[in-house]
C-alpha cells in the first residue's frame, strides 16, 4: 500500500503556480479560480440586490437576507456598540462572503486535477498565501483606522508607545500590544491558508486513492469541505470584529479620563468572551 502510494504522481505545490503570462505579469492558477469566485460573488449580490429593490423575494434571497441580519446581530453583540458595529460590518461581511465563495469554488470538480503544461489549471484562492496575507493586512489596517477615529492619531500611537520611566508597566503592555498586532496578522493569514491548502490536498489524495470509486467517496469529503469553508469564513468574520473591538477599546491607560472606558460593559467583555 505504501509503495503504491509513493509511486503515485501527485502534483502538490505549496505556492500558487503561474499558468501563463501577460507580459511580465504571471497569471497563477489561484488567480484564475479566484476571478471566477469573485465574479460569482458579484453576480449573486447584484441578483439579490435587484430582487430586493423590486420587492420580489424567493428562498435564496430570503436566505441571503437572513444571513445579513443574523451576522449584523452578531457584530453588534461582539462590538457592544451598534454605531461602530454598523461601520465595521460592511468590510467584515465582504470578507466573509469573499472567503466563503472562493473557498467553495475550490471544491468544484477539476480543481487540482486539470493541468496545463504540467501545472494545475485551477487552485483555490484561499490556498494562496498571498491572498490570505492580503486579507489579514486589510483587517489589521481597518482596525487601526477605526482605532484612530476613536482615539485620534497620537492617542492610537500612545497605545503602543509609553514613557518607560513614568509608566513602566504601560510601556511593557504597549510592546506586548505591538507584538500582538503582528501575531494577529500572521495568525489570520496562516489559519485560512492552512485549512484551504489542506482541504485541496485531502480531496486530491482521496480522489487518487479511491480511483474508480472516487465518484462515490468524494462527495462526502466535498460536503465536509463545504462545512469547513463556512467555518473558516465565519471565523475570519468574527476575528475581524474582535480585533477591531480590541483596537478601539482603551487599554493600559490609567488616568481618570479613560478609566471608565477600560471597565465599561460596552468595550471589551463581548470580545473577551468570544476569544475564550
Amino acid at each position: 500500500m505504501l509503495h503504491s502510494f509513493a509511486a503515485l504522481d501527485l502534483h502538490i505545490s505549496l505556492a500558487a503556480e503561474p499558468v501563463f503570462h501577460i507580459g511580465s505579469f504571471a497569471v497563477t492558477n489561484s488567480l484564475i479560480l479566484g476571478i471566477f469566485g469573485v465574479v460569482m460573488l458579484l453576480a449573486i449580490m447584484f441578483y439579490v440586490a435587484g430582487k430586493v429593490k423590486r420587492g420580489k423575494y424567493n428562498r435564496f434571497v430570503g436566505l441571503v437576507q437572513w444571513t445579513f441580519e443574523g451576522f449584523l446581530k452578531s457584530a453588534e453583540d461582539i462590538i457592544g456598540d451598534k454605531v461602530l458595529a454598523r461601520k465595521i460590518f460592511p468590510i467584515a461581511m465582504t470578507i466573509f462572503f469573499t472567503v466563503l465563495i472562493t473557498y467553495w469554488a475550490s471544491i468544484l470538480p477539476g480543481v487540482g486535477s486539470l493541468t496545463w503544461n504540467g501545472v494545475p489549471l485551477f487552485r483555490g484562492l484561499p490556498a494562496d498565501l498571498n491572498f490570505t496575507f492580503a486579507l489579514a493586512i486589510i483587517t489589521i489596517v481597518a482596525s487601526q483606522v477605526y482605532a484612530i477615529q476613536r482615539h485620534g492619531f497620537f492617542g492610537n500611537i500612545g497605545r503602543y508607545v509609553k514613557n518607560p520611566i513614568k509608566d513602566p508597566i504601560g510601556a511593557f503592555e504597549g510592546v506586548l500590544e505591538l507584538i500582538g498586532e503582528f501575531s494577529r496578522l500572521v495568525a489570520l493569514s496562516l489559519r485560512l491558508f492552512g485549512n484551504a491548502f489542506a482541504g485541496e490536498v485531502l480531496l486530491l489524495v482521496i480522489a487518487v486513492l479511491t480511483s474508480y470509486a472516487a465518484s462515490v467517496v468524494l462527495p462526502f469529503f466535498m460536503v465536509f469541505e463545504l462545512f469547513i469553508g463556512f467555518i473558516q469564513a465565519y471565523v475570519f468574520f468574527v476575528l475581524t470584529l474582535i480585533f477591531t473591538s480590541l483596537a478601539v477599546a482603551t487599554h493600559g491607560n490609567h488616568d481618570e479620563h479613560t478609566s471608565s472606558l477600560d471597565h465599561s460593559s460596552a468595550d471589551t467583555p463581548k470580545a473577551a468572551k468570544q476569544l475564550e
